[in-house]
C-alpha cells in the first residue's frame, strides 16, 4: 500500500491512497483526514486503507491522476524527525571535513541527531538559502515512519513498529557545520528544512526490496540531469532500522509518526566524478569531495549554487521510482 499528502490548504494536507502502478489516487478522507491520524489509529485505519487501495487498483473506483507536484511532505510537520548515521563509509569520507570529531565514528552503537520537523519540505518546494555561499549540499537517504515505540525497545520492537518507508534530502549547509559542532550543542544552522518524496510505502508492498530492515534499491541523484550517484541503500548499510529505533528508544520513547533517518546512503568504492552510467557515485557532495582530495589533493566539485536543479529518486529493478522523485531547485530566499 502507498499513500501520499496532497495539497488542500491547510498544514497537514489531505490524505489519499495511490494506485500501485502510482498513476491514480482516491482520498482517504473518510478513513482518515491526515497520515498523522491514519498513524495515530494505525491498527483500525489499515485494513480500511489497504481495501480503497484494492478497489482502486480492481477499477471498482476510478480515482484521479495522480501528479506528485500537488503533493507535500508525507508528514508536512512531524512531531519527532530524528537522523542516524547508519553507513559508516559515510562517516569514514567525511570525518576529515573541519569541525568533524575523529571520535565520534564507532561501529557499536549509531550516531543521531534531533532535527528540525515543524516544516518539512515538499518534493518540488526549492532549497531556500539566505546566501549562496553556504557550501550547499543535499544528502540522499531512506527513512521510515514508526508507529509508538516504547523506551528500551527490543530489536523486534523496533522492526514491528515501523509502518512506512520513504526517502528523504537531508539538506545541509557545510559551512555552517563548524560552528553547530563546535558549539557543543549539535547541529542546527547547518541542517534546514529537510526534503521528502511524496509518497510512502508500507515495508509489505515493496515486497523483496524491504529485508533485513533495509531498503535494497538504488538511489539515484542527477544534479542538472548528470547522474551524481546510485549507490544501494542496502549494500554497506552497518545499522539497519532496528538499530536505529532501539538506540533512539535508549532513553526516550517515540510517539506514533516519529520519523528516523537512515543517514547519508554510502556505499564503499574507489570512484570519483563524473562517474559511468553503472558506477556508484555518491550521495552527497561531501563524500566526492573528500575522495577528490585524496585522490588528485584537491575537491574539484563544487557545492550547490542557486539555480541547481537536484533529483533524487529510489529506483526499482523496473526501472519505476518507488517513492517518486524529489526536484529541487536551489533558491536564494
Amino acid at each position: 500500500m502507498k499513500l501520499a499528502t496532497l495539497r488542500n490548504g491547510r498544514p497537514d494536507g489531505q490524505l489519499v491512497v495511490l494506485s500501485a502502478d502510482l498513476g491514480r489516487y482516491v482520498s482517504a478522507g473518510r478513513i482518515a483526514p491526515t497520515l498523522q491520524a491514519a498513524l495515530d489509529d494505525w491498527e483500525a485505519a489499515v485494513p480500511a486503507l489497504a481495501a480503497l487501495a484494492g478497489q482502486l487498483d480492481a477499477g471498482a473506483i476510478a480515482g484521479q491522476p495522480f501528479d506528485a507536484d500537488l503533493a507535500l511532505a508525507p508528514l508536512p510537520r512531524a512531531y519527532q524527525w530524528i537522523d542516524g548515521a547508519g553507513y559508516l563509509s559515510h562517516l569514514e569520507r567525511v570525518r576529515s571535513l573541519k569541525g568533524s570529531k575523529d571520535e565520534e565514528l564507532q561501529s557499536t552503537r549509531p550516531l543521531l541527531y534531533q532535527g528540525g520537523s515543524d516544516s518539512l519540505s515538499a518534493p518540488t518546494d526549492p532549497i531556500r538559502v539566505t546566501d549562496p555561499d553556504l557550501a550547499i549540499d543535499f544528502e540522499a537517504e531512506v527513512a521510515v515512519i514508526v508507529g509508538p515505540v516504547p523506551m528500551g525497545a527490543s530489536r523486534e520492537q523496533a522492526a514491528a513498529a515501523i509502518r512506512l518507508v520513504t526517502i528523504c534530502n537531508d539538506v545541509s549547509l557545510r559551512r555552517l557545520v563548524v560552528d553547530d559542532l563546535q558549539n557543543g550543542f549539535g547541529f542546527f544552522h547547518a541542517k534546514p528544512s529537510t526534503a521528502f518524496a511524496p509518497i510512502v510505502a508500507t515495508p509489505e508492498s515493496l515486497g523483496a526490496a524491504w529485508r533485513d530492515n533495509r531498503l535494497h534499491l538504488p538511489v539515484r541523484v542527477e544534479v542538472n540531469d548528470v547522474l551524481y550517484g546510485q549507490p544501494n541503500a542496502g549494500t554497506d548499510m552497518h545499522f539497519d532500522f532496528a538499530d536505529l529505533i532501539v538506540e533512539a528508544t535508549r532513553t526516550r520513547g517515540l510517539a506514533a509518526g516519529t520519523i528516523i533517518g537512515g543517514g547519508t546512503v554510502s556505499n564503499r568504492h574507489d570512484e570519483t566524478l563524473p562517474i559511468k552510467r553503472d558506477g556508484i557515485g555518491f550521495a552527497c557532495i561531501a563524500e566526492a569531495r573528500t575522495v577528490e582530495k585524496l585522490k588528485y589533493g584537491r575537491a574539484r566539485t563544487p557545492f550547490l549554487k542557486p539555480g541547481d536543479m537536484v533529483r533524487i529518486g529510489a529506483v526499482s529493478t523496473s526501472g519505476q521510482s518507488v517513492f517518486g522523485d524529489m526536484l529541487q531547485k536551489v533558491a536564494l530566499a
